[in-house]
């Protein structure tokens, strides 16, 4: 079997590392992209052990420019991508309400959350759409779909890649585009544990099952769910697949306005 080629944003801590040591332990090769080039080298040499191919990138993903050029260096390296993991991303320094908070702090969440996402997708569908398609993976959470107190940029910023998976699926599913978001759950990292919500939690998501999760959509055993919200450390590639049929027939696990009733205009 051909070796699976995946490019992971934001891959120099965190979950990123997490995501780009669990598929090098099964056999991907790997593109990395962040903007530390120490810390992400670092872990390139971690992968590396696993004995596969790393091409490192270092950019800034909010550039279309330089996204497109790190994407373009990956791509050649490892003669294509069959896997995006879009996971880089920041969230406000404190959990204020909308008018407490900084606008420009706020704004810089969104740049970096939604136009960093849109810039190497981009880069990559250009790509991969000639070469017959590939998978997106747009690393979500809960805060896109429910209301919080705080953190506005993060929240406007998760809504709006919930709709921009759902473009995805929408227009380039017939050209071999299969789009997912995944929450990764709490996940134990240095983004999530200070953050008030998590004061003394206890029950954090394994990284593996972020990984497994992944995995399964980079081998296209979740396909026929493409367009959907996936959230690890709840979900399986075996209880999502056990209820397939329930989830399409439903047009469940999507971003949508729920109606009245059957009449209600906006349904």
């Amino acid at each position: 079997m051909a070796m699976k080629r995946a490019l992971i944003t934001g891959a120099n801590r965190g979950i990123g590392r997490h995501l780009a040591l669990g598929l090098a332990s099964q056999g991907w090769s790997l593109g990395l992209l962040a903007r530390n080039k120490d810390a992400l080298e670092a872990v390139a040499t971690e992968c590396r052990q696993a004995g596969v191919p790393v091409a490192v990138a270092v950019a800034d993903v909010t550039d279309p420019g330089a996204a497109a050029d790190a994407v373009g260096r990956i791509a050649d390296e490892l003669g294509g991508l069959d896997l995006l993991v879009n996971n880089a991303g920041v969230i406000e320094g404190s959990d204020t309400d909308f008018l407490t908070s900084r606008l420009d702090e706020t704004w810089r969440v969104i740049e970096v959350n939604v136009r960093g996402v849109l810039a190497v997708t981009a880069a990559v569908l250009r790509r991969m759409l000639p070469a017959g398609g590939t998978r997106v993976v747009n690393m979500n959470s809960g805060a896109g779909h429910k209301a919080m107190t705080g953190y506005t940029g993060y929240t406007l910023s998760k809504g709006a890649l919930a709709r921009f998976t759902t473009q995805l699926d929408a227009q380039y599913r017939g050209r071999g585009v299969r789009a997912f978001d995944v929450a990764p759950g709490h996940v134990k990292t240095d983004m999530t544990t200070p953050m008030p919500m998590h004061a003394g939690r206890t029950d954090w998501t394994a990284p593996q099952d972020v990984v497994d999760l992944i995995v399964a959509i980079g081998e296209g055993r979740l396909d026929e769910l493409a367009g959907r919200f996936f959230r690890a450390g709840t979900d399986t590639a075996e209880s999502l697949l056990s209820r397939e049929r329930q989830i399409i027939d439903a047009n469940a696990r999507v971003l949508r306005l729920a109606p009245v009733d059957a009449d209600d205009p906006v349904a």
